[in-house]
């Protein structure tokens, strides 16, 4: 029952029995009786306007209750025409009320507007965590990264622990390989403690900067993850680190061939001055030291000439015919190596910008690291039997060129060595080896704005990638 409907029924429990006092006066006192009547009547109406005046303000907190509930913080209450200055007071306090809320209620929604827009145009993946571990935000640089889709409300463990078939629910838009290398990476972000930095490395050696943070929400603990790639920054700073220590080699070694070879050339006028039997020997040791010199002077030039390759000349050019022209380069050395050489897939592609010279040596190195990796492979077969498959795909905003062989030597190189580090100046992993081929590879694809990647394809097959953007 109401509160109203309890306060009516008690005040009429208190008049009628006055009332019924008030009949006894009728026979007697006829008029007193009319008086006591309309006295109590107008104490009823009294009541009744007191009752009214008194509970107005809950109809008013009630009217206010709904407009919360429905979070219409825009709206107002309208003040009684005729109310008392205490409820006026209260109507203008839930207004002032509805005010602040509505006022909360837009600074909140910009900031929220603000930060989804920061936080789909940062380059830096952002995920965020619920108090069960699972991912209740993130960010398209996020999915990007690690090729979720629908991740809402899934952990990383579930993506980490799944099987080959679920993995690829998580990440239908992936390859096997880009699945293999998100998971990879994901298994390293769920391995962070909280509050730690940390460098990780993909499966294709690019390189990240992931942070586990939290805060607290509602009194728990909530985690968070950033991820920066560091590749292109760390490669900028290893190129300027390789350039400076080359030209400081360089001059140190130019400045102490030139020295010695002007030294050797005199020594060889005392030929004269010695026997015959003496002068023999000492020329041919001149002789062999002049030609070390010169050995030194060329290996160090060799480094110079990748640390001051010019800026490519980009012009508009066929990469299908820049490659036809490699295969014939190649054409006889991999028939006396009984190596096929050719085309596995050719799409037609528009030309593309790029400069020839430099592309050409390229992958020239690249073939020619292909042809040895198959003949090391078979060296204790007697022979060089393989093969080396060209692919050129068009693919969205981009073309694929793959190199594909037989040798089949990049697993065992991935257990010596990061692949990344193949890339690196002074390293090698073959007898003899300078490390300079691979590094001129990087070079040429970076200043022509190419991904690259070089990994184990099919068992016994290693691909090397390139995708150049399309104009």
């Amino acid at each position: 029952m109401k509160l109203r409907t309890r306060l009516s029924f008690y005040l009429l429990a208190l008049h009628l029995p006055l009332f019924g006092c008030a009949t006894l006066l009728l026979p007697q006192q006829p008029l007193l009786f009319v008086g006591a009547e309309l006295a109590l009547l107008a104490t009823l109406a009294l009541g009744w306007h007191l009752v009214r005046q008194a509970l107005e303000p809950l109809g008013y907190t009630r009217r206010l209750r709904d407009l919360l509930q429905d979070q219409q913080y825009a709206n107002r209450l309208a003040a009684p025409s005729a109310g008392s200055r205490e409820l006026n007071e209260l109507v203008d306090a839930f207004n002032a009320m509805l005010a602040v809320l509505h006022r909360e209620r837009l600074a909140i929604g910009e900031q929220q507007g603000f930060l989804d827009r920061l936080l789909e145009a940062t380059p830096a993946a952002v995920l965020v965590f619920d108090f069960d571990h699972a991912i209740s935000l993130m960010n398209p640089s996020a999915a990007a990264l690690l090729g979720f889709e629908q991740p809402l409300g899934r952990r990383l463990s579930d993506w980490i622990d799944s099987d080959a078939e679920d993995a690829e629910k998580f990440a239908p838009a992936l390859d096997t390989r880009a699945r293999a290398r998100a998971r990879g990476l994901a298994a390293q972000l769920a391995a962070l403690p909280p509050g730690e930095s940390r460098l990780l490395t993909d499966l294709d050696g690019r390189r990240y900067r992931a942070q586990r943070g939290q805060f607290y929400d509602r009194g728990f603990a909530r985690h968070f993850l950033m991820v920066e790639e560091l590749t292109a920054e760390l490669e900028d700073s290893e190129r300027e680190t390789y350039a400076r220590l080359i030209r400081v080699l360089a001059h140190e070694v130019n400045n102490t061939v030139a020295a010695t070879g002007s030294v050797l050339e005199s020594l060889l006028t005392y030929r004269s001055q010695l026997n015959d039997a003496d002068a023999a020997d000492f020329a041919t040791a001149i002789v062999a030291v002049k030609r070390r010199n010169a050995s030194l002077g060329q290996f160090i030039g060799r480094f110079t000439e990748v640390v001051k390759m010019p800026a490519p000349a980009l012009r508009p050019a066929s990469l299908g015919e820049v490659v036809d022209d490699i295969l014939w380069l190649h054409r006889d050395a991999c028939k006396a190596r009984a190596v096929s050489l050719g085309w596995a897939r050719r799409d037609a592609v528009p030309a593309l910008m790029l400069d020839v010279q430099l592309i050409e040596g390229a992958l020239l190195n690249v073939v020619k690291n292909a042809i040895e990796a198959i003949e090391e492979a078979n060296a204790g077969n007697g022979g060089s039997v393989g093969a080396i498959r060209i692919e050129l795909a068009l693919e969205p905003r981009r073309v694929r060129l793959s190199i594909i062989d037989s040798g089949g030597l990049l697993e065992h190189t991935q257990a010596q060595a990061p692949l990344r580090q193949l890339f690196t100046p002074f390293f090698s992993t073959k007898k003899g080896g300078q490390g300079i081929g691979l590094m001129f590879v990087r070079e040429v694809l970076t200043r022509h704005g190419c991904r690259y990647a070089l990994a184990p394809g099919a068992p016994g097959e290693t691909r090397f990638d390139i995708w150049f953007p399309l104009p």
